[in-house]
C-alpha cells in the first residue's frame, strides 16, 4: 500500500524529472539534456514501485500538456511523436533500476552503475528505438544509430552523475537522516 511518505516522494521526483529537462548542454551533434536521469534517479533513489510511480505521474503530466518536458514541450503529440517510446519507457525504466537496487543489501557505487545502465540505458533503447523506426520510417539500424548510439556517450555520463548522486542520498537515509 502506498503511504502518504511515499506518495510525496513520488509526486518531488516527478517535479525533479521535470526540473531536469531544464538542464541543457548545446553539444555538438546532440544537444544532452539532464531529463533522463530522472528515471535513474527514481529508480535508484525511491525503488522499483515508487520510482515507477514517479515517472507514471511525470507521463501523465506530459500527456496532459503540462510543459514538463524538455524545452518546456508537453501534450499527445509529444507522447506519440517519434521520441514518445523513450518518454513511456521512463516508468519501466525506474521499476527495473529500483528492483535491481533492491536486490542488493549492500549498495555500492558498482550496483548503482549496473542498474542505471540496465534500465536506465537498455531499457529506455529497447522501447524507445523501436518506436522511432516506426514512426520515422526507419530500419532498425538507422534508428539505432540515429536514436540511441549518439546518445550513448551522454546517457554514460548521466549515469554516473546519478549513481554517485543515488550513492549519497541511500547513505543519507541509512544513516537514519532522511526520517521514518
Amino acid at each position: 500500500m502506498l503511504n502518504t511518505r511515499r506518495l510525496v516522494y513520488a509526486a518531488l521526483f516527478a517535479a525533479v524529472t521535470a526540473a531536469l529537462g531544464l538542464l541543457i548542454i548545446p553539444l555538438y551533434p546532440v544537444p544532452v539534456t539532464g531529463q533522463s536521469m530522472g528515471p535513474m534517479l527514481a529508480g535508484s533513489i525511491l525503488g522499483s514501485r515508487t520510482g515507477a510511480l514517479s515517472l507514471i505521474v511525470f507521463d501523465l503530466l506530459a500527456a496532459a500538456g503540462i510543459p514538463v518536458l524538455s524545452g518546456g514541450r508537453g501534450g499527445l503529440g509529444i507522447i506519440l511523436g517519434p521520441t514518445g517510446g523513450y518518454i513511456l519507457s521512463w516508468p519501466v525504466a525506474a521499476y527495473v533500476i529500483g528492483k535491481i537496487v533492491e536486490c542488493r543489501r549492500n549498495k555500492n557505487l558498482l550496483l548503482y552503475i549496473i542498474a542505471n545502465i540496465v534500465g536506465g540505458i537498455a531499457v529506455v533503447y529497447a522501447v524507445g528505438v523501436p518506436w522511432l523506426a516506426v514512426q520515422q520510417g526507419l530500419d532498425i539500424k538507422t534508428a539505432f544509430i540515429e536514436g540511441a548510439l549518439i546518445f550513448l556517450p551522454g546517457d554514460m555520463v548521466k549515469v554516473i552523475v546519478a549513481s554517485i548522486a543515488a550513492q549519497a542520498v541511500s547513505r543519507v537515509f541509512d544513516a537514519g537522516l532522511g526520517g521514518s
